[in-house]
C-alpha cells in the first residue's frame, strides 16, 4: 500500500490537484484507514494510470 505522499511524488501532482480530482470522482481508488489517512493499492494506481493513457489518446 502506498501513502498519499508517495502517490503525489510519483505523479508529480500537488495535494490540491489530487483532491480536486478526487472531488470529481476521477482520482485513483483509495482505502481510507481508521485514522483518516488514505492508502493506495499499487494495482489500483496502475489501473488508473492505464485508463488515463487510453482516454488521452
Amino acid at each position: 500500500m502506498l501513502c498519499l505522499d508517495d502517490v503525489l511524488a510519483e505523479l508529480k501532482m500537488s495535494r490540491a490537484a489530487f483532491y480536486r480530482l478526487r472531488a470529481k470522482g476521477q482520482a485513483p481508488r483509495t482505502v481510507k484507514l481508521p485514522s483518516g489517512q488514505l492508502r493506495f493499492r499499487r494495482a489500483d494506481l496502475d489501473q488508473w494510470l492505464t485508463a488515463c493513457e487510453q482516454t488521452a489518446a
